[in-house]
């Protein structure tokens, strides 16, 4: 990947993580209406938001009002533009389409990428993100909506949001922080780097951990090493963490400060700053808010050319121009399932994957089962071999368990000084007590930026594992299965010394066999 002048990632860096504010309002509307905000507090919010904020002209059409108490979708957009300034060359950095619908299976996000190659309406076929500095929030919602619009059927938005990052650290730090399960190290310098090969530097460790402000920003806003859709899905991530941890109570504490750190971070349509717009999302996000919030991916083909090709579109797949360079790409019929799945989720359903079993002398036994039941490999002796010296002479009290089966492609990093491999810290809780805790990544795809991991940690209550989730008894243990629609993202089980969980990619790329496979085979390593 080619790196991005020092200046540019200077200011995308700026706005990148405006959609995990504007999340603050998803996050605000769903507890707030749990505990029934009157409507004096949602005109001290409209208010805040009126004083504080921006609002956007759009033409007619390009936002549809909702009908009160109907399903709601809301676009947020994060671009390297400052309020105030000439759009300029500012491009969009981050688009999120966010569904609101009671009567829905869960509340879904969708994450369109930034390079995707699209036709903006006036101005031809360019990269998406390009639509911001030619049109503003009009014209990206516009692009948007065609392009998951079919010809029989529009695609409607109901509120538009644009975010720059001025306000996300202190929105991060009102809510005190967010505890994340960090997938891999993320680390980047600049230190005898040439001016024209820097990126925005980071240093943030792997392992479930409490990142504030800045820590947060750097690691959301990260894009040196992976691509626009695990950049999506990590910020997806970033951002259901936020939703599940932001108690009722701690938000309205903070209700005021926390609307006017989003206040100053947006702009937005008119019908979000009035007492009536605000009341409908409320409502809406109340009835709304035991729903699990499930990320859709967006289908994607990666393409690098910088030849010219006719100007010809369907959809959302149009050649591409000269000089538009890497880009990302998608078919009608893959946009549409998309948008099928984002619109009317299917209800989660796991399979539960039995060992296998053989009659013999008519009485029912267990048969042998191996990696390859679960279309794992054998990979103990790896994980002894970087465990073990990590122990020797640490003091390190927890039981450390590793994994004796892993993907096929699944190997750890290489250990150096800086990002040792297993790595062993504390965490502290909310209540500021002390817990050990270790990390084990493991790289599925390097280039692709995918890794999963095992955690394990003395606090046997983290924030991760509140939610709803299933129970599977597999070789004698009782393991706690979380999914993400269909898909396993986490498995835990607990001992009396600890907790212990199995981290999917990003991109859920392990699949529901292979993760239960992973966390059966979950092996003590001695010293």
């Amino acid at each position: 990947m080619e790196a991005a002048p020092e200046g540019a990632q200077r200011a995308s860096g700026r706005m990148r993580l405006g959609f995990v504010v504007a999340g603050a309002l998803i996050v605000l509307s769903t507890a707030g209406a749990t505990v029934g905000i009157g409507m004096m507090q949602v005109k001290h919010i409209a208010n805040d938001l009126k004083q504080y904020g921006h609002v956007e002209q759009f033409q007619r059409g390009t936002i549809t009002a909702p009908p009160a108490g109907k399903p709601q979708t809301l676009l947020l957009v994060g671009s390297d533009r400052r309020f105030g300034d000439a759009r300029g060359d500012a491009r969009s950095d981050t688009m999120m389409l966010v569904r609101l619908d009671p009567k829905s299976n869960a509340t879904t996000v969708l994450s369109i990428p930034r390079d995707l190659r699209v036709t903006i309406p006036g101005h031809g076929i360019d990269k998406i993100n390009s639509a911001y500095g030619l049109g503003g929030l009009d014209l990206t919602t516009r692009t948007v909506s065609e392009l998951l619009s079919t010809p029989e059927k529009r695609f409607r938005v109901n509120h538009a949001i644009a975010v720059s990052f001025r306000g996300f650290r202190d929105a991060v730090d009102v809510i005190n922080c967010v505890y994340v399960d960090v997938d891999r190290r993320y680390y980047h310098s600049n230190l005898g780097v040439p001016i024209g090969q820097r990126w925005a530097e980071i240093n943030v460790q792997p392992g479930y951990q409490k990142l504030c402000g800045q820590k947060a920003l750097d690691y959301v806003r990260f894009r040196h090493l992976d691509n626009d859709i695990v950049r999506a899905a990590r910020q997806q991530d970033f951002l259901r963490s936020a939703s599940a941890q932001m108690s009722t109570g701690r938000l309205i504490r903070n209700l005021h400060p926390l609307v006017r750190a989003f206040a100053k971070a947006t702009s937005s349509d008119s019908n979000l700053q009035t007492s009536r717009g605000i009341l409908r999302l409320l409502r809406l996000a109340a009835s709304s808010a035991s729903r699990p919030v499930r990320q859709i991916t967006f289908p994607h083909e990666f393409v690098h050319t910088e030849v010219a090709a006719p100007a010809t579109t369907t959809g959302g797949f149009a050649p591409a121009p000269t000089g538009l360079g890497d880009y990302v790409t998608a078919t009608p019929e893959k946009i549409q399932a998309a948008v099928r799945e984002f619109m009317h989720p299917r209800a989660a359903r796991q399979k539960k994957v039995k060992e296998p079993a053989k009659k013999k002398r008519g009485k029912k036994k267990r048969a042998r089962v191996s990696a390859a039941t679960y279309r794992l490999v054998p990979k103990l002796s790896a994980a002894k071999e970087i465990v073990r010296p990590a122990l020797a002479g640490s003091g390190f009290t927890l039981p450390v368990y590793a994994p004796a089966w892993l993907t096929a492609k699944g190997r750890y990093p290489a250990s150096t000084g800086v990002a040792p491999s297993p790595r062993l810290y504390s965490i502290r809780d909310r209540h500021a007590r002390r817990h050990r805790a270790y990390r084990l990544v493991v790289e599925e795809n390097q280039s692709e930026g995918q890794y999963y991991g095992i955690q394990g940690t003395t606090w046997q209550s983290p924030p991760i594992l509140d939610g709803k989730h299933s129970t599977q008894r597999l070789n004698g243990r009782s393991f706690h299965v979380y999914l993400d629609g269909s898909h396993i993202r986490l498995i835990s089980w607990h001992t009396a010394r600890g907790v212990y969980w199995v981290s999917n990619t990003l991109s859920r790329d392990i699949t529901n066999r292979q993760m239960l496979g992973i966390a059966r085979s979950l092996t003590r390593i001695r010293r």
